[in-house]
């Protein structure tokens, strides 16, 4: 701030003669004047213009390279080569342009070879995934995938055009220790040690292969007096030697039928077995075997059919014939379809260690087609209607 007086003012001597004035050197002003080339406009250069002509200016450009009247243009300097340039200006190597366009279009090529080979990459991962699945050795833990087709759809399906319905269910609804049968009205209660998780996209009856792991029907399922077909997916996982019974029917004193897995002469092999209706004091037993397959840690498909009119049973594994045998019939058993074991001699035998995946009972005995079809999952409509009982089926 200031005391509101002007400062005092101190004056500039003028400059001498011939100095250039304030802030000039001294002398007279440079040809061209203050900042330009030598020689002034319209002889060698031109405001803002170098001598011999300027960038992209021919030679003597206008009175000198200056704005004033038009040029004069020499004489055609006639023509020019390719590494010539233009007269006054500097050959300027120009760029190679194809080559660049090469360049380019092999990083293109790269790029989309990174993509595919990313995206063929990603497949064979699918791929193997799918592979190792498939490949999956047979076990307990089995799905089920590989089951023969469903003859018959569980009560829980929904028929064509009907809306979805819930989930199915191998248990009922009020009571979860009893396995539902699906398509009549015999449930079978499980025993303490039993269960049916759901494995994969299915479920199967678990048992442990001892007194309490087991499962038992309200009454008998099969009149054995008629024809029927039994059918049963399985896996033993037991590896010694006698009866492993996966299905059986009766109680007291014998069984009326059982189908599973015991010794016959000498090494375990897939059985149905009946008792017949003989009145003996003893009962007589007729047994057909499927004898050199593998009973342990294998899922199969076993079908026991009892045709009622030819008087025979008859044993197919995985869809084919193993054995059949004349009977002069069944012994009428009123006891309660069985799962997991089968009596012998007023007492339970046979427990069954593995997995029990479905079982289901056909009103009709088959034959050796009908088995066939059945395997293949081609059974005409007219004998799937002939299930009348059927429990894990989904």
């Amino acid at each position: 701030m200031t005391d509101g007086t002007n400062p005092s003012s101190n004056p500039q001597p003028e400059p001498a003669p011939g100095s250039g004035g304030y802030g000039f050197p001294p002398g007279p002003p440079a040809q061209g004047g203050y900042g330009f080339p030598p020689n002034a406009p319209g002889q060698d250069g031109g405001y803002g213009y170098p001598q011999g002509g300027g960038y992209g200016y021919p030679p003597n450009a206008p009175a000198g390279g200056g704005f004033g009247p038009p040029p004069v243009f020499p004489q055609d300097p006639g023509p020019v080569g390719p590494d010539q340039g233009l007269p006054g200006i500097p050959s300027v190597e120009q760029p190679d342009w194809e080559a660049m366009a090469d360049r380019s279009a092999a990083e293109r090529r790269k790029k989309r070879l990174w993509m595919v080979g990313g995206a063929v990459a990603v497949l064979l991962l699918l791929a193997g995934g799918g592979t190792f699945m498939l490949l999956k050795g047979d076990n307990a833990e089995d799905d089920g995938s590989k089951d023969v087709a469903e003859n018959v759809q569980p009560s829980s399906s929904p028929k064509p055009g009907a809306s979805p319905t819930k989930t199915y269910s191998p248990t009922l609804a009020e009571d979860p220790s009893q396995l539902r049968d699906s398509v009549g009205k015999v449930h079978i209660r499980m025993g303490n040690d039993a269960s049916v998780p759901k494995v994969g996209t299915r479920h199967e009856l678990r048992l442990k292969g001892n007194p309490e792991s087991y499962a038992q029907a309200t009454k008998a399922a099969v009149d054995t007096e008629k024809g029927f077909t039994l059918t049963a997916r399985v896996h033993n996982s037991s590896g010694a030697k006698g009866p492993h019974i996966a299905v059986s029917q009766g109680t007291g004193e014998s069984f009326a039928f059982e189908l599973g897995a015991d010794e016959v002469n000498g090494k375990q092999a897939w059985v149905f077995r009946v008792r017949t209706s003989d009145k003996s004091e003893k009962p007589t037993l007729v047994t057909v075997a499927a004898e050199g397959l593998k009973t342990v840690k294998t899922t199969t498909s076993l079908l026991a059919t009892y045709d009622a009119e030819k008087k025979t049973i008859a044993l197919y594994v995985e869809g084919k014939k193993a054995a059949e045998a004349p009977v002069p019939g069944i012994w009428k058993n009123s006891g309660p379809l069985q799962l997991g074991r089968s009596r012998h001699a007023n007492a339970w035998a046979g427990d069954w260690q593995g997995a029990i995946k479905s079982v289901r009972v056909y009103e009709v005995g088959f034959s050796a087609e009908l088995a066939a079809a059945y395997q293949a999952g081609t059974l005409d409509d007219a004998t799937k209607a002939k299930c009348i009982h059927g429990w894990i089926v989904g």
